[in-house]
């Protein structure tokens, strides 16, 4: 499946943004979908995952509460609403798909999207 990451900007510290991963070639139902982040200098990092049906969510801790990550497989879409963003949120997000087990873990997902950038500024 190819995804589309959309969504990202410049935003000051306590914004919001949200971003969009549209799929197309395959259907998403199949897959869970995640979102990692990798800010400079820094190994790629899990930050959101949900499962198939949408009725599990897992978060990275510091974005608990913060993050809300949603889908749409009607709409082939997945979403990460991301609000009261802190400086070091600031990454290239990428959404990521697959028929995963650890969903902290990228080695796990087949699929990834070409990444957005999001910058807080503080």
């Amino acid at each position: 499946v190819q995804l589309q990451a959309s969504g990202g900007g410049l935003v000051q510290a306590g914004g919001s943004l949200r971003l969009s991963c549209a799929a197309s070639g395959r259907t998403l139902s199949n897959y869970l979908m995640g979102w990692f982040r990798q800010a400079p200098g820094k190994e790629r990092e899990f930050v959101a995952a949900i499962r198939r049906s949408g009725g599990s969510t897992y978060y990275l801790d510091s974005v608990r509460g913060r993050f809300t990550i949603s889908r749409d497989n009607a709409e082939n879409t997945v979403t990460l609403q991301m609000n009261s963003l802190k400086a070091e949120d600031t990454a290239v997000y990428y959404c990521a798909g697959g028929v995963v087990d650890d969903v902290r873990n990228p080695a796990e997902y087949n699929d990834w999207g070409q990444g957005t950038l999001v910058t807080v500024s503080s």
